[in-house]
C-alpha cells in the first residue's frame, strides 16, 4: 500500500521552520523583528551631502519635545502596538497551518489504511493496486448484484462478509463506486473475475452466499464489493456459504486518531 508517512520528513521540515519563526514571535515579536532586520537591505544614498542637509532641516522644523516623547515611548528598533498584534496574528496563523498540514497527512493515512485493511479482509493480495488502495484495491461492484438463482452443482464458497447496520463503515466514503448505506445490509467482497457469479439467497433461517461457478476463484490483488439489501433484518439468522459452512464476519474500518498517532510515534 502507499505509505503516506513517506511525506512526513518533508512535512516535519516545513513544520520545524514554521515553528522556528512562530513560537519566538508569539512570545516577543521584537526578537524576530531584530533578527530579520539583520538581513534587511537599505538603498545607498546617492547624494549624502544634500540628504544630510535636508534631514537637519526637517529635524529642526519638528517639535523637539515631541521627538523626545516618541523616543521615550519606543526604544530604537522596537515595534509599535499594531505591528506587535499583526505579527502575533501571523504567527498564530502559521502554527494553525502547521497543525492542519500534519492533520492532513494523518488523515491520508487513516483513509488509505482503512481501504487496505478492508481489501485484505475480503481476500485481496498485495500487489500494484495496494499503492493506492482506495482507488485501485477495493471498489463497489460494477457488474454483479448478488441476485439470481445458482445453477452450478459444484458452487464455490465465499469466506467473509460485513454487516452494515448501526456502525456504517467509514472506508466506504473513499472507494470508487461506493455503495450507499441505505441500500446495503451486507457487504460481500470477491475478485473481479467472480463478481458476476456471486449469488446471495435470503431464506427464513439463514442467508446463503456462494459463487455460482465450477472452478475456484483465482487469487486477485483487488476486490469488488457487492452490497446486498435484505428483505428483512438479519436478526439471528446465520450467514453461510457452500455446505452451510458459517462465513466469517469482519469489521474493517478507519483507525481512530489515537491509533494512527500511536503508529506515527512508534513507527508501526
Amino acid at each position: 500500500m502507499r505509505n503516506y508517512w513517506a511525506l512526513l520528513p518533508a512535512i516535519a521540515v516545513i513544520i520545524g521552520l514554521i515553528l522556528l519563526y512562530a513560537i519566538p514571535t508569539l512570545i516577543n515579536p521584537n526578537w524576530t523583528g531584530s533578527i530579520l532586520g539583520l538581513f534587511r537591505q537599505f538603498p545607498e544614498d546617492p547624494q549624502p551631502g544634500q540628504n544630510q542637509a535636508q534631514n537637519q532641516a526637517q529635524n529642526q522644523a519638528q517639535n523637539p519635545a515631541q521627538n523626545q516623547a516618541q523616543h521615550a515611548q519606543r526604544p530604537a528598533g522596537a515595534l509599535g502596538a499594531q505591528q506587535l498584534k499583526s505579527r502575533r496574528l501571523l504567527a498564530a496563523a502559521l502554527v494553525a497551518a502547521a497543525v492542519a498540514l500534519l492533520g492532513f497527512n494523518i488523515q491520508l493515512n487513516r483513509e488509505a489504511n482503512a481501504c487496505y485493511q478492508a481489501a485484505k479482509a475480503f481476500g485481496a493480495s498485495d500487489g500494484k493496486p495496494a499503492e493506492d488502495p482506495c482507488i485501485h484495491m477495493i471498489y463497489g461492484s460494477f457488474f454483479g448484484d448478488g441476485k439470481g438463482a445458482a445453477l452450478e452443482d459444484d458452487a464455490q464458497p465465499v469466506e467473509s462478509y460485513q454487516v452494515v447496520h448501526k456502525k456504517k463503515p467509514t472506508y466506504l466514503r473513499w472507494i470508487q463506486n461506493s455503495p450507499k448505506y441505505d441500500e446495503a445490509d451486507l457487504l460481500i467482497g470477491t475478485g473481479l473475475s467472480c463478481n458476476s457469479d456471486l449469488r446471495i439467497t435470503e431464506e427464513e433461517d439463514k442467508v446463503v452466499v456462494l459463487i455460482d461457478a465450477d472452478q475456484p476463484c483465482p487469487q486477485e490483488d483487488s476486490v469488488s464489493l457487492t452490497a446486498f439489501k435484505l428483505k428483512k433484518p438479519l436478526g439471528d439468522r446465520k450467514v453461510v456459504t457452500v455446505d452451510d459452512k458459517p462465513m466469517q464476519q469482519i469489521n474493517p474500518d478507519v483507525d481512530s486518531w489515537p491509533t494512527v498517532l500511536k503508529k506515527l510515534v512508534t513507527g508501526g
